[in-house]
């Protein structure tokens, strides 16, 4: 029986863990597990870069969760040292397989026999990739780009060295890929989501983000929940879960954010990496209970939705813009495939990857679509055919801004504000109309216009230089972007706070927490009536205040509730009509 009604809760154990355990450890490790967290499921590893777990040894691990009711899966790490002595010449990124090699083909092919003789499911951790440069490789890739190199021969790595061994050795046999935390970056190492999710029986998705400011990596808060609904629409139905670490998670809601993000999004199974790290782990202690609180929330929202942002397979750009945007109360469905039928669109200079695109803007506006453009996007094509869409162009200057006005309110200047670096922007008044000006001294610029197009919008968002400046931006200027991402007629006001939307007339929100984290308060907008805010327990909130936008632009009337959040809580809310 799950521990909880809506996911599956999991944990990972590596080779080099399930090698060190005894029957005493292993058990005394469970009962820690199972009690702050609840075990449903492990995947155990049985090879990771030169570790073997002995089958006996296995044995006994698999009898052990069998007997506690526990469901069992393999696990494969395709790491290794050095096969032979000319390998060490081979630069290889975490010691990944150099597939050209032919001893290291035959060596991987004996670890996926040896691991489907153990076990009815197998999943790739997510190392299953290359970045090797070795003499092998650059023969081979010839005249090749990287990307087309290292895709090519993944696709058939997956192939022939893993699932046709894999079948051979036992024909019931499920393989599951699991994709890293870094989308922008598959198509150069070999990831091919576009292909591989028909090739596999399941995919998974890595939702680690840890502390985004002092890590390698460059990964805003909000992927974990945006990375989850992506791959859900690479493979729909197929994407068995999201999966998170303890590493460089400090403070402790770093570690806690990722877990509710990734349940959020509604995957099949949540998985801990893993065994070794997690016991007596401060940070794993409070983790049982609140997935408790998240489990009784998805027992009542329906199917994620938000504003869907296009990344094509094998695109890169202005990564990540969305999640930055996504941490400031715009909730996000990023797709693969372009949406036709939304009623809006985010395009950032990866939909560029799509040699259609600009036809497909343009059927989208003349139906009636509303769409915001980065500069990103939009400075990367080729002016005449930019022309047709907006007077809007690109000077080559930058502008660094400590003040905004919105137009069309009277009221609507803020003076003094942190500096922040934009595009400069040159228009045809009355051609194209700005909706938000950003300046310094007698120089101001847009950094939000609108054209019309046949019976659509199209709003061109100027993006910071750096992306999380948008935190510096004054809430009205941020209301102002946030608006025309309205989806399903539902946008808020605040600050720090993400929005979670479903189509069901439920939300949630999380406010982030930080060393400089406050309560907010959030106003909730809505563009067609209703009546009163509740809790999803069913607590009374407040009700909606019937006005009118303040931008003459906007002359819609807008439906206002007002709540307050704290750091570090989720809150769940149904709107009454």
């Amino acid at each position: 029986m799950k521990h909880f009604k809506n996911f599956k809760t999991c944990v990972y154990c590596t080779a080099q863990t399930l090698a060190s355990l005894d029957e005493t450890t292993l058990a005394r490790d469970y009962a820690y597990l199972e009690k702050y967290v609840g075990i449903d499921k492990v995947y155990l590893e049985t090879y990771r870069d030169g570790t073997w777990v002995a089958i006996d040894h296995m044995k006994m691990i698999q009898n052990f969760f069998k007997k506690h009711g526990v469901e069992i899966a393999g696990g494969i790490t395709t790491v290794t040292p050095p096969l032979e002595k000319d390998d060490v010449k081979r630069q290889r990124l975490f010691q990944t397989f150099c597939y050209s090699n032919e001893a290291m083909r035959t060596y991987l092919k004996k670890i996926v026999t040896y691991t489907a003789e153990l076990f009815d499911e197998i999943i790739l951790d997510d190392f299953f990739f290359t970045s090797c440069t070795c003499d092998d490789c650059l023969r081979e890739r010839s005249n090749l780009s990287w990307a087309e190199f290292r895709s090519k021969k993944m696709i058939d790595v997956a192939e022939n060295l893993i699932l046709k061994p894999a079948k051979l050795a036992n024909p019931s046999v499920k393989v599951t890929i699991k994709y890293p935390n870094w989308r922008e970056s598959y198509h150069e190492t070999g990831y091919v989501p576009k292909i591989q999710p028909s090739m596999f029986d399941k995919i998974y998705t890595g939702t680690e983000t840890r502390n985004t400011a002092h890590t390698d990596q460059h990964l805003p808060r909000y992927l974990s929940y945006s990375i989850m609904r992506y791959m859900e629409h690479v493979a729909p139905g197929r994407n068995g879960g999201g999966w998170f670490d303890t590493y460089s998670c400090w403070p402790i809601d770093c570690y806690l954010e990722q877990g509710y993000l990734t349940a959020l999004s509604r995957p099949q199974e949540i998985t801990l990496f893993q065994w070794g790290d997690l016991f007596e782990n401060r940070l794993v202690t409070p983790l049982g209970m609140q997935l408790s609180k998240l489990d009784r929330i998805l027992n009542q929202v329906g199917t994620p939705c938000g504003t869907p942002v296009y990344l094509p397979y094998a695109s890169d750009g202005e990564n990540h813009i969305e999640d930055h945007l996504g941490m400031h109360g715009i909730p996000f469905e990023p797709v693969p495939d372009f949406p036709t039928n939304a009623e809006n669109v985010f395009l950032t200079q990866a939909a560029l990857k799509d040699p259609d695109i600009l036809q497909k803007l343009e059927a989208f506006l003349r139906n009636g679509g509303t769409a915001v453009v980065t500069t990103g996007f939009a400075s990367h094509i080729q002016a005449a055919q930019w022309a047709q869409f907006s007077s809007v162009r690109f000077t080559g200057r930058k502008l660094t801004a400590n003040r905004y006005h919105v137009t069309d309110d009277f009221a609507g200047f803020y003076e003094n504000q942190q500096p922040v670096t934009f595009d400069e922007l040159q228009f045809s008044n009355n051609a194209s109309w700005s909706y938000v000006n950003a300046g310094s001294g007698d120089s101001h610029s847009s950094i939000l216009l609108l054209d019309t197009y046949g019976k659509g919008k199209l709003f061109t968002l100027a993006v910071p230089d750096c992306f999380a400046d948008f935190a510096k931006l004054p809430i009205p200027v941020m209301d102002m972007i946030r608006r025309p991402f309205a989806s399903h007629g539902l946008y808020i006001s605040g600050r720090n706070v993400s929005l979670f939307q479903y189509n069901n007339d439920t939300f949630v929100l999380y406010c982030y927490a930080g060393s400089n984290a406050i309560p907010e308060r959030v106003s909730i907008h809505l563009l067609s009536p209703a009546c009163h805010l509740t809790g999803l327990s069913g607590k009374p909130i407040g009700n909606f205040i019937e006005t009118f936008c303040h931008h003459q632009q906007w002359d819609e009337k807008e439906w206002i509730a007002s709540v307050l959040v704290h750091p570090g809580e989720f809150y769940a809310f149904k709107i009454a009509r």
